[in-house]
C-alpha cells in the first residue's frame, strides 16, 4: 500500500508537497473544468442567483427550472432521449437499482461493475475478462427462460483501460423483458462522438430498454450524477420515495453548465491533442495498456509510482474500489497538461527504461 499525501489546494496539472512543485498525472478531472478559471467565472455569477444549495425536494411544490433546462442540455449533449440529475453518481446508480429491484428485476452482472450499480447485498462479482463473459451472456440470458432481467455494467474499465465492445447486445434473446444498465461515470465528457459518452455506440434494440447513469463529478466538473433513459422511466424514477427524498445538485453548477458549451468543447478538443501527443511518445513500447485516445495509461509494474515519486511526479497508484484490492497504477492525463508536461515524463520513463 502506497503512502497516502494530504494537500491544501485543489490539484492540477501539479500540486505543491512540502513546499515542491510536483507533476499531477492523476485524478478524474479530465477536462480540467473544476480547475478552468473561466468556468470558475460563470459559477461565482451563478452562485449570487442561486446559492451554495437548494434545500428541497425536486418533487416539491416551488421548483427551479434550472433543473429541467440543464438536463435537457445533458440529455441533448449525450444524444439521448432524457436525463434526471441527482446529487451524486451514486446515488444516479442506486435510485435506479432501487426501482429496478422494487419491480422484481433479477440482476446480472458484468467484471468489475462499479459499485453505484450494486444491489445491497451484492451476488460475487463474475472473475472472467469482460470478453469471455460477454460471449457467454446470450446463453446465461436464455437459460433464464422468463425472468426480468437487468445486465448491469460499466461502460469502460477505466482502472485498466480497456475499451468495451457492445456487439454482444445484438446476440440477446428477443423474447425476454431485458433492462441494459450501464454506468459511463469515465465516458461521459471523454469517449464516443465529441466526448458523448458511450451511448450512441450501443447497439439498439427496441426489445432492450438502455439506461445510462454516470458520475458527472469527473470529466464534467459538476459534484452530481444523471441518468439517461426514455422519459416515461424517468417519470417512474422520479415519483418514486427514494427520489423524492433525495437533496438535489446543488442549482448554480447546472446553471454554470447550461452556459460553458465552448468551454466543454475546448477542453475536450485540448485533451484528445494531448492524448494524441503521449500515445506519439508512447507508441506500442512499455508496459502500458491503453483505449486508443482515452486519457488513462494502465500499468502492472506498480514499481513506476515510487520512481517517478523521486522524481516529483505523482501518478494515481493505490487499491481500488475496496483497501484489500491490488493497487492498480496509471498515468492519467488531463487537457491541463502542457506539452512539456509529457516531455518530462516521458524523459523519466526512457530513463526507467519503460520506453
Amino acid at each position: 500500500m502506497n503512502d497516502f499525501y494530504t494537500i491544501d489546494h485543489l490539484p492540477g496539472r501539479t500540486i505543491l508537497l512540502d513546499g515542491r512543485e510536483f507533476l499531477f498525472f492523476s485524478g478524474t478531472s479530465y477536462l480540467g473544468i473544476a480547475q478552468n478559471p473561466a468556468f470558475q467565472a460563470l459559477l461565482a455569477e451563478s452562485l449570487g442567483r442561486y446559492g451554495t444549495m437548494f434545500g428541497s425536494s425536486r418533487n416539491g411544490n416551488l421548483r427551479l427550472g434550472v433543473y429541467e433546462e440543464a438536463e435537457a442540455r445533458l440529455a441533448a449533449f449525450a444524444g439521448a432521449p432524457a436525463a434526471l440529475t441527482l446529487s451524486s453518481g451514486m446515488m444516479a446508480g442506486q435510485v435506479v437499482v432501487n426501482w429496478l429491484r422494487g419491480q422484481g428485476y433479477r440482476f446480472l452482472y458484468a467484471p468489475h461493475t462499479h459499485p453505484a450499480l450494486w444491489q445491497q447485498p451484492v451476488e460475487a462479482l463474475p472473475t472472467a475478462t469482460f470478453d469471455e463473459w460477454a460471449t457467454r451472456l446470450p446463453e446465461r440470458v436464455a437459460s433464464a427462460h422468463s425472468e426480468k432481467l437487468v445486465i448491469a455494467l460499466n461502460s469502460l474499465d477505466a482502472v485498466r483501460s480497456v475499451g468495451y465492445s457492445f456487439e454482444w447486445v445484438r446476440d440477446l434473446p428477443a423474447d425476454q423483458e431485458i433492462t441494459l444498465l450501464v454506468d459511463d461515470s469515465h465516458g461521459l465528457g471523454v469517449a464516443g462522438p465529441e466526448g458523448s459518452g458511450i451511448g450512441s455506440l450501443i447497439p439498439h434494440r427496441p426489445d432492450v430498454r438502455l439506461i445510462v447513469t454516470a458520475s458527472l463529478a469527473k470529466a464534467m466538473g459538476l459534484p452530481g450524477g444523471v441518468v439517461f433513459a426514455e422519459p416515461s422511466v424517468l417519470k417512474a424514477i422520479r415519483e418514486t420515495p427514494f427520489f423524492g427524498a433525495c437533496s438535489p445538485i446543488a442549482p448554480a453548477y447546472l446553471d454554470a453548465f447550461g452556459r460553458s458549451g465552448d468551454l466543454y468543447a475546448h477542453a475536450f478538443r485540448k485533451l484528445r491533442q494531448t492524448v494524441r501527443r503521449f500515445e506519439e511518445i508512447v507508441g506500442n513500447r512499455g508496459p502500458f495498456q491503453h483505449i486508443p485516445e482515452y486519457p488513462v495509461f494502465y500499468t502492472p509494474q506498480d514499481e513506476l509510482y515510487s520512481f517517478l515519486l523521486t522524481k516529483r511526479i505523482l501518478i494515481y497508484s493505490f487499491a481500488y474500489p475496496s483497501p484489500t484490492d491490488k493497487p492498480n497504477t496509471r498515468i492519467v492525463l488531463s487537457a491541463l497538461h502542457q506539452p512539456e508536461d509529457l516531455e518530462t515524463l516521458a524523459d523519466c520513463l526512457y530513463e526507467k527504461r519503460f520506453l
